[in-house]
């Protein structure tokens, strides 16, 4: 099964305010776009994913996501994360060659490709399916089959509201890059000694980060 691939990003200078104890504002729109810009490039080389689709209404992100290959979708129902998610979705499920979707976390740093690959592989059984991140209360990546709706509900405690519209929750064994989002100075040092791409390793570079 081929998947479209349908990452989120909100505009980077509101982007991971919780990294402030970490990262202050001058660079967090930088880490950001990091994040970002790994995690499109590593889905991309996922055998599973045909393309990836960025939300977002940040030009520079946008511009720079483009140049790895994604596509862009402006976020226009501009209602938050969920309502931008079903806009896309839709407007990916609507094209002729349509494929299977999947909402996966703009800040997954250290994603390997394998690892998506096998997250997918265990989705493709299912109608809606999700994988919960790594301190098991959210979610990161969420899918619906071909003719499927998406059905998002993103934000705090979304791997129970997940559960609880029907999705499956996913258990495909050790596919920690996929669950490793960053929201914190903890989960960033977390992604580090997961080993993160090269974008987020350059700003990293700059901070005073130990994997310890």
């Amino acid at each position: 099964m081929q998947w479209i691939l349908v990452v989120p990003l909100k505009p980077l200078a509101q982007a991971k305010s919780r990294l402030s104890d970490t990262a202050d504002d001058g660079l967090r729109p930088g880490l950001a776009l990091a994040f970002a810009q790994d995690t499109v490039a590593a889905a991309l080389e996922c055998p599973a994913v045909r393309d990836v689709v960025v939300v977002t209404n940040d030009a520079l992100a946008a511009r720079e996501l483009a140049a790895l290959g994604a596509g862009i979708v402006p976020d226009q129902p501009r209602d938050g994360l969920n309502a931008a998610l079903a806009h896309a979705a839709a407007a990916v499920g609507s094209s002729r060659t349509a494929a299977s979707v999947a909402a996966l976390n703009a800040d997954l740093p250290a994603l390997r490709p394998p690892e998506l690959a096998r997250v997918l592989d265990s989705a493709a059984a299912f109608p809606r399916a999700f994988l919960a991140d790594a301190a098991a209360l959210g979610t990161t990546l969420l899918t619906a089959s071909r003719g499927r709706e998406l059905r998002p509900f993103f934000g705090p405690g979304s791997r129970a509201r997940h559960r609880a519209s029907g999705a499956v929750e996913l258990f495909p064994g050790a596919v920690d890059s996929v669950r490793q989002d960053v929201d914190t100075g903890d989960d960033l040092r977390a992604a580090l000694a997961l080993g993160v791409g090269p974008r987020t390793a350059e700003v990293t570079a700059r901070l005073l980060i130990t994997e310890q």
